[in-house]
Formats: structure tokens, sequence, C-alpha cells
């Protein structure tokens, strides 16, 4: 199985001047983030954060309870938001973090309101006003007049750019019926999936918004989401639920061209790295940090989750992002850290692997796609064009391979061979990096390998880098 993670940091300044909180360089290297933090409850990984350092923390909802009285639930008041947030405020382990980094933060269900309620929920205006108030947005801020408490950042120089996306997954968000039993092996009884023109995440405006954003210049994205986007076995709140709206939020990265997305999400009280190769055309990851201090404490088993490439399933914690910019190829760390700080669960992604693809160029009469080659017999002669996805540079003799999918173990992988005598005059010191990412033509002859089809290419005129 394919255990790389990858992750993208994502934020786009909305309307105050671009502002950053970086290194001597210019460059963020350390992002915290995390969910999930009950005021009334003692929350210690405040201090840990703190004495990590990030240069930019990221709070992805339920920040505070203000839901919870005494233990039970019962929808809050503008007056209790308030409340929940000067006693956040005043823990001086929060106070010690939110002086030391870039506080952004959206909401979930609890710091909105009401448990799992979406646009019907009454108090919303006045709890964005309450949320403005806690992260000291200015007050003549466009974003305290806009509707619902999307926003966006960039932080860095060109090269080196992290934009952070925090979507609101609740102001706009049609309501979820709940079916009349449970599913099986489960206590909770599951939303029905809505789709159709009233079935609403993000609103017309939000949609507009991320459209923007998407389009703007950045190496790494983060697109925080108060809720799981691509795990959505279990029958609880997430993206799921809103098929047809979390298939928009896929070809909307498409369209854009939008490298280096990776997704934050919180609310399942549980850590898990889920990732899906097929979304938006390079490995997308979804990296969810819920449990601040509410974590479950005792042993469960991982829920179901066939996107899941690793699971904290219980314990408190925290999340993180390191990276290391160094050229020719920046490296990514997603982690979660337990309560003491220590790596529980650590993925290692090249930035190179997040890459947009281009819309794909014409194929003129007479050349063909790797599907039309793969059909070919062992023997014949092709003119075949492509996106390189992978590959591989082999010595002795030298040889580059330039591989059509990510895998090389797929079925629709073709592998296109430069064999030594491909390299000479302009083309002598050619390698894979000369071709990844980009669009050839090739010339040569179909042959196996390992009884797989490849096409062989002996001279340099008959490779050719395709100019969009």
């Amino acid at each position: 199985m394919w255990r790389w993670i990858m992750l993208v940091g994502l934020f786009v300044c909305l309307s105050e001047p671009v502002c950053g909180w970086t290194q001597d360089d210019g460059a963020i290297t350390k992002i915290a983030f995390g969910s999930c933090a009950n005021q009334n409850r003692p929350c210690p990984i405040w201090e840990v954060i703190a004495d990590y350092k990030p240069q930019v923390t990221v709070l992805l909802g339920d920040n505070v309870y203000a839901d919870s009285i005494g233990g039970r639930s019962e929808p809050a008041t503008p007056e209790r938001i308030a409340e929940a947030y000067r006693a956040l405020l005043s823990v001086p382990g929060f106070a010690r973090l939110k002086e030391s980094t870039q506080l952004m933060a959206t909401w979930d269900d609890h710091d909105y309101g009401d448990n799992d309620v979406g646009r019907e929920w009454i108090h919303k205006d006045a709890s964005a006003l309450r949320l403005h108030d806690f992260l000291g947005t200015p007050t003549d801020s466009p974003r305290r007049l806009q509707k619902g408490v999307y926003q966006a950042q960039v932080f860095g120089p060109p090269g080196r750019r992290i934009q952070v996306i925090l979507l609101d997954t609740r102001y706009f968000r049609s309501s979820l019926p709940q079916a009349a039993e449970p599913l099986p092996g489960w206590r909770s009884r599951p939303y029905v999936k809505q789709s159709g023109p009233e079935a609403e995440m993000l609103g017309a405006e939000q949609w507009t918004w991320l459209e923007e954003q998407l389009r703007v210049p950045a190496e790494l994205r983060i697109l925080g989401s108060s809720i799981q986007v691509l795990s959505d076995e279990h029958p609880f709140e997430m993206w799921g639920n809103f098929p047809d709206e979390r298939q928009r939020l896929f070809d909307l990265i498409r369209a854009c061209e939008a490298s280096g997305v990776v997704i934050l999400s919180g609310d399942r009280h549980l850590g898990e790295i889920s990732y899906d190769m097929e979304a938006v055309g390079y490995p997308l990851f979804d990296v969810t940090a819920s449990g601040l201090n509410q974590g479950h404490q005792g042993w469960r088993s991982p829920e179901p989750n066939s996107k899941r490439y690793a699971a904290m399933p219980f314990g408190n914690h925290f999340g993180t992002i390191e990276i290391d910019w160094k050229e020719p190829g920046p490296m990514v760390l997603l982690q979660l850290r337990k309560e003491d700080g220590q790596v529980s669960v650590e993925a290692q992604v090249p930035l190179n692997l997040l890459v947009a693809e281009p819309a794909p160029l014409p194929v003129p009469m007479g050349v063909l796609g790797t599907k039309e080659v793969l059909e070919k017999n062992v023997g014949d002669e092709v003119v075949v064009q492509f996106y390189v996805r992978g590959g591989r540079d082999l010595a002795r003799p030298k040889r580059v391979l330039l591989n059509s999918d990510r895998s090389i173990e797929s079925p629709r992988n073709l592998t296109v061979v430069l064999q030594e005598t491909a390299f000479s005059g302009e083309r002598i010191d050619a390698n894979l990096q000369t071709f990844l990412h980009k669009t050839v033509r090739a010339k040569g002859k179909v042959t196996l390998y390992n009884g797989r089809k490849q096409v062989e290419v002996l001279q340099p005129k008959d490779i050719e880098l395709i100019a969009r």
C-alpha cells in the first residue's frame, strides 16, 4: 500500500492586510491545529502546544462548548457563548499560546451554539460576533459584516507560500434529518444523505469566495473543515452526508488547478489520517485532530474507514505540520501528537507529489492516448501523448522511466522507457525531473517487461515536451 502522506497549508488574506508570523527567512515551518476543547474541563495540552512554539495555530471548531451546562447539553445563548470564550481566554496555557502564535479559527456546532445545527440556528449572527471578539478581529474589518466566519490568509515568500483556508460548514448548511433506525453495530441513527438544489454545505457566496482563494498562488494549502471530508462510513456529521457538495469541492479543486491541498478536520473526538488517490488528481489527505481535551480516554477500535492511512482512536491530542523547505524537494510532515507532545502518528509527504494536473492538451490525428497503446500488440510502432505522473531514473546503462499513472501497479499505467541512446545533444543531461508533471509525446515500439506493456524510445528526436 502507498504509505506517504502529504500536507498542504492554505491561508489566503480576505480583507485585512497580508500578515504573517514567520521566521527570519519569511517561511513558515511549524503549524499546530486541533479541535474539541471543553472550557469547563482541565486542558493541560494548551501548555504543550505553547511549548511547541508553532508559528501558526489553527482551531477547527468546538473550541469551546457553549451549549454545555453542568454536564448536560442545552442550546446556547449569545451571553453563554461569550462567557465560554472568556473562560478559555483566562486559561494561562491558552493565553500564552495566543500571544506567541498567529491564531486562526473556524467553528463547529458546540461553539456555534447547538448540537449538529446548521443554517436554522437562530443565534448564528450573534455567535459570529462573539467569535470575532474572541479572535480580536478589528472592529472595522469587513469580516465582521460578512455572513459566516470563513477566512483565508497567505504566509511566506514566493516559492514557500502557505495558504490557510478555513471553511464555515455551519452558517449555510441545510438541516440533516436522521434515519428511523441505527446502522447495524451502531447506537446512533445515521443522518440521511441530502442531494438536490436545496442540499447545501457552504452556500453560494462562500463557494464563489472559495474559488477565488483556490486561484491564489501558493505552494502548500491547508483547507480547514470542522467536519471530516473523506471518511464517510460512520453515522455522524460529515461531508459524505452531502455527496453532491463534496463532489463539487473536489471538482472545484481540479478546475482551479490548485496544487498542494491538504484537508484538516475535527469533530470526531479521535485522531486519524485519511486519503483519496482519485478525488482531485493527486493524493488528497484529510488529517483529523479532534480531542484537545475531549479525546476518548479508553481504548476503542478505530471506526470503519476504507480511506484510513493511520489512526489515533483514543487519548487527547493535537496535530502539527512541519515543513522542510530545502530544495530540490521540500518535505511535509503530518503529525498527531499525544497530550505530552510526543508524536503518535507521522507521515512524510514530498511536496512535489501534490501537484495539480492541467487540463489535457489536444491530441493530434495519428497520436494515441495511453489506453489505446495498452490495447496495441507487442512490436507495434506507436506515437503516444500523456501527462507524466511518476517515474524513475536508472543508471548503468542510463535510462529514464516515465509513467502515466502515479502507481506503477495500476492497470491504467503505461511506462515509456527512454533508453541510453535517447540521451545526446540537447537531451544529454535529461532525467526524470525534465519530464515529471509535464505532457510528453513519445515515438517507439511496444514491448513487454514483466508481463506489462511499455514503449521504448531509442532516439532523442522521438521524445518531445508539449507546451501548453
